[in-house]
Order: C-alpha cells, then sequence, then structure tokens
C-alpha cells in the first residue's frame, strides 16, 4: 500500500514486498533515519503496486524489490522500471539459493541484491552503498548542468572555438599569449552613423541587431572566432585559438558570404526605407601576437601586430577602390583555388611594402571569359603598357556598373599607367 513520502527527506525509498513483516523490519531497522528525515520510505505488496507508487512518486531514488510476488513477480518489475524516464536504482532480495533468478535481475539493470533471511546490518549498508551512488550521481548530473548553462551563457559573448579553449582543462587560455599564424577579416559598413542620425532608435537596434547576428552566425559556420564587435563593426580570426590548416581559405568562404548577405539585407532595408549602407570586408593572413589581453580581471581575447593593421587598412581601402572584399596577397597563396582579380598593389599606411590585393569573385558575377579579359587587361597595366587603357574601357563599356574597372579607368585618364596605388 502506498504511504505518504516525506517531501524533504534526502532519500526516499520503495520497499516492494508481499511479507508482512518486512515493513516492520525496514522501520525498525532505519527509524533513526526516519526520525532524523534524512530517509522516507514507502510500500507496496508486488510489482503492480510499485508502478503506481511510481507513477505518483517520480522522484524516488532506491527501489528495494522481492523477486517471488503475486500479480507482478521483481523480474517484470524491472523491466517495466528501466522503461521510466529517469529510473530508480534497484536492488533486489532473494533467497541465497535463488542465484539464477539474482543473476536475471543484476542483467536487467539491478545495481545490488541481499538475501534471505534479511540481515539487518547488510540492509542498512546496502542502502548506504545505494545511497552514496545515486549521490555521487546527482551530484554529476548537476555539474554537468551547470556547465552546460555556464557554456550557453559564454557562448552569448564568445565564439565556440574560445569557449572550446577557456573551458579546456589542458589550456588556460586567459594566461596564454603567443605569437601565432592566423587569417584576420574585418568588416565595417559604409554610412552607418548617417543611417543612425536618420532612423529611428528602436529602428536602429532592429536593424543592427538582426545584421550582426547574421554575420557572426556566418563566421561560426566557417570556424571564425569574434574578436571584437565595435559598433557596427566586426573582428574575425580563422585559426585561433584553435589552429587549423585552411584558415585562409574559410577567411575567404566567410567573406564571400558575408559579402552576399550584406548585399541582400541592405537592399531589403532600403526597400523599407531605411538607408542601410554596404559592407566593406578586408582579409589579410600573418603572425600576430595573440592572447588574453584584458588582465586578470577581464577576459579579451585579441590580436595585436602588422597583420591585424594590414586586415583593417584593407577594409579601408575598399572605399577608394569602389570594392567591397580586399584579399592580400598572402591570403590568396594560402588558399586553394582561390578565384579572383588583382586589384593592384597597395601602399598602405603603417606598411613599408606594398601589399598586392584581391577581389574574389563568384561565377554566378563574374565570368571565366570576362576574368581573363579583366587579367589580360591588368598584366597590360602593370607593365605601363598604353592598350590598358582600351581593354579597361572595354570592359566598363560592357560591364558599366563594375566599380572595379571604373577605378582603374579613372586612374589611366588621370594620367597614372600603373598598378600601384596609395591607399590612404
Amino acid at each position: 500500500m502506498m504511504d505518504v513520502l516525506d517531501d524533504n527527506a534526502l532519500i526516499k525509498i520503495l520497499v516492494v514486498d508481499d511479507e508482512p513483516d518486512v515493513e516492520h523490519l525496514v522501520r525498525q531497522t532505519f527509524r533513526k533515519e526516519i526520525r532524523d528525515g534524512t530517509h522516507t520510505f514507502a510500500f507496496a505488496l508486488d510489482g503492480v503496486d510499485a508502478l503506481d507508487v511510481l507513477a505518483h512518486c517520480s522522484d524516488i531514488s532506491i527501489v528495494l524489490t522481492d523477486i517471488n510476488m503475486p500479480r507482478m513477480d521483481g523480474l517484470t518489475l524491472l523491466e517495466r522500471m528501466f522503461d521510466l524516464k529517469d529510473p530508480p536504482l534497484a536492488v533486489v532480495v532473494s533467497a541465497y539459493s535463488d542465484l539464477k533468478n539474482i543473476r536475471t535481475a543484476m542483467n536487467r539493470g539491478a545495481f545490488d541484491f541481499i538475501t534471505k533471511p534479511i540481515d539487518l546490518a547488510d540492509l542498512k549498508a546496502t542502502v548506504d552503498k545505494v545511497s552514496r551512488h545515486q549521490a555521487a550521481i546527482r551530484k554529476l548530473q548537476i555539474e554537468r548542468e551547470d556547465a552546460l548553462r555556464s557554456q550557453a551563457h559564454l557562448s552569448r559573448y564568445f565564439s565556440p572555438s574560445v569557449i572550446k579553449a577557456i573551458t579546456s582543462k589542458d589550456r588556460d587560455l586567459t594566461a596564454t599569449t603567443n605569437w601565432s599564424e592566423a587569417t584576420f577579416l574585418f568588416t565595417d559598413l559604409t554610412n552607418f552613423l548617417p543611417f543612425v542620425e536618420a532612423t529611428k532608435p528602436e529602428d536602429t537596434v532592429a536593424t543592427l541587431v538582426a545584421y550582426l547576428d547574421e554575420v557572426i552566425e556566418i563566421v561560426f559556420r566557417h570556424n571564425g572566432t569574434v574578436m571584437k564587435i565595435v559598433g557596427d563593426a566586426v573582428h574575425v580570426a580563422f585559426g585561433t585559438p584553435e589552429f587549423f590548416d585552411d584558415h585562409a581559405a574559410k577567411a575567404v568562404e566567410c567573406a564571400l558570404e558575408i559579402d552576399a548577405f550584406a548585399h541582400e539585407f541592405s537592399q531589403t532595408q532600403q526597400a523599407k526605407g531605411l538607408a542601410f549602407g554596404a559592407t566593406r570586408i578586408g582579409v589579410h593572413s600573418g603572425d600576430a601576437i595573440i592572447g588574453n589581453f584584458g588582465g586578470s580581471r577581464f577576459f579579451d581575447f585579441t590580436a595585436y601586430g602588422l597583420t591585424v593593421n594590414i586586415a583593417a587598412r584593407l577594409e579601408d581601402a575598399n572605399k577608394i577602390l569602389g570594392t567591397t572584399i580586399c584579399i592580400s596577397q598572402k591570403t590568396v597563396d594560402a588558399t586553394k583555388g582561390f578565384r579572383g582579380r588583382p586589384v593592384g598593389a597597395l601602399e598602405l599606411k603603417g606598411s613599408a611594402d606594398p601589399v598586392t590585393v584581391y577581389e574574389p569573385c563568384v561565377p554566378e558575377k563574374i565570368s571565366d571569359d570576362t576574368l581573363e579579359a579583366y587579367g589580360q587587361a591588368y598584366a597590360a597595366l602593370e607593365k605601363g603598357d598604353a592598350s590598358a587603357r582600351s581593354s579597361f574601357t572595354a570592359l566598363l563599356a560592357q560591364y558599366p556598373e563594375d566599380q572595379l574597372c571604373s577605378f582603374h579607368v579613372g586612374r589611366i585618364l588621370s594620367g597614372t599607367l600603373s598598378t600601384k596605388i596609395r591607399a590612404y
């Protein structure tokens, strides 16, 4: 019959046995624990009653069950119990001579067994052992839930690769700062301040959040690490804190996907009457000093060095070139199957040597024939050959919205027959 369990007790035990003296025996054995409120018991005469008790009391932690009972025996009860979502641990009680059933019970998931006639000391020791095991399991579950909850909170602020490094037992990311090879990607929005000034605050926030959410999702899909978000600008690294060989290729793929999304997103917002600008992207690979620069009280995983500065300068150079993506020669060289067109050798502020950059191209926008024609025109320009003028003019006539061709034609008409470009 079902007893009322004490909800405040730490250990809740269901005893299943059809012998009438078992309840008295159990209560006498655990009288101190019952009085102290650490243990509480329910009793059932067979498996049918036991399942009814379990249906009403889902927090029972231990089932102590006989094997031979009317209506439903202990072995059947074990089978039915382990269909429950969170079954309690089971201890079976049987005659010592009934080893076959005891073995069957253990194979069906019983945690332990005790033999009849029941030895009181053995009964108490077994329940204590099961309780300790149950407490250990509960502790592990709580720790796992806490870890998952913490990871969920961290995912709002850090990239998956950073979270993995932070939570790794083998690595203390908060104390590690090293020179490392990586690829860096910078994005920025054109005319963002005029957009903010001309838009209602609630529309500004909603639009920017929707934009950044998708940009960050794209970065994560390509295994990038978001290092900073500064207003509308996003600073990303590939190949750190977890290094992977194709970090340059991942960065190029990411840049192309961000570019496609940003173009469509801008058009959608403009159709709503919001003056949301285009996204500029710069990508460069090389060594940088990477780690936590926030000190002991604040975690700021970031990177410094000329490589990082060049990536930022390439993003800004798009304003001069009329492009939306600028990728350095070093990144291109590290990207197998790169498809794109050379832009020029850019003289960048802070860099002693010019940086040759490329614009990546997808077949949907620029055909192989057009790419080849551009390459021939660029080769002529690189040599200082005057035929570059007619070649670029012909391309511009065919594709009047090609901003890069327009840029080259403008420079040639102004008397500059060179691929060296001052980008500051």
